[in-house]
């Protein structure tokens, strides 16, 4: 699935807030975060082929901006009824087993990513220190490591640590799409 045009939470808005449980055992929200200069939140989950190719980049990235008060939080609400394989103790399964160095939290409700308009895993929401929303979209351009050839979230990162604009706003993400709830829209 790919966002054609852009819809979801308006380019400039404040990041919403949420409360939910990770698999650390603790229950982040945005205050959580209320320290970090630049905080991602990614819709995300464990089956999906896009965020398995972009996993590794992410921890990496991660790693390498950790320092500079870069904060990636993953959100996972697809439904476990449909995709077992998305529940909260697979979670945890997958974010020791990938390493991860990021919060891994679980929106059970769904209410987190409708509110946000995440439409696809993986899907960057990309806040400045005011949490206001900077840019929306792809981690870079291949779901290939090797076919790589623009590295659209590290270009953002980088031009807002040093207080510029972001070269890029909105590159329209690609991925699985979220798996809803049966009755989520009654």
């Amino acid at each position: 699935m790919e966002l054609k045009q852009y819809e979801g939470l308006p380019l400039g808005s404040a990041a919403i807030d949420f409360s939910l449980p990770g698999v650390d055992g603790k229950t982040h929200s945005l205050s959580s975060f209320k320290d970090k200069r630049i905080l991602v939140v990614a819709f995300w989950c464990n089956h999906c082929p896009y965020v398995q190719a972009w996993e590794d980049r992410a921890v990496a990235a991660q790693r390498e901006y950790a320092g500079k008060g870069v904060q990636f939080v993953m959100i996972n609400a697809n439904d476990e009824a449909s995709y077992p394989e998305d529940d909260f103790s697979h979670m945890v399964e997958r974010a020791k087993m990938k390493g991860y160095n990021f919060p891994y939290l679980r929106d059970e409700s769904q209410k987190v990513v409708e509110a946000y308009g995440g439409v696809c895993t993986p899907d960057f929401f990309v806040f400045d220190a005011a949490r206001k929303l900077r840019y929306r979209g792809k981690f870079d351009d291949s779901k290939e490591p090797r076919g790589v050839t623009h590295q659209y979230m590290r270009e953002v990162f980088d031009r807002l640590l040093a207080g510029q604009e972001p070269p890029v706003t909105f590159v329209p993400p690609m991925g699985c799409s979220i798996k809803w709830k049966a009755d989520h829209w009654k």
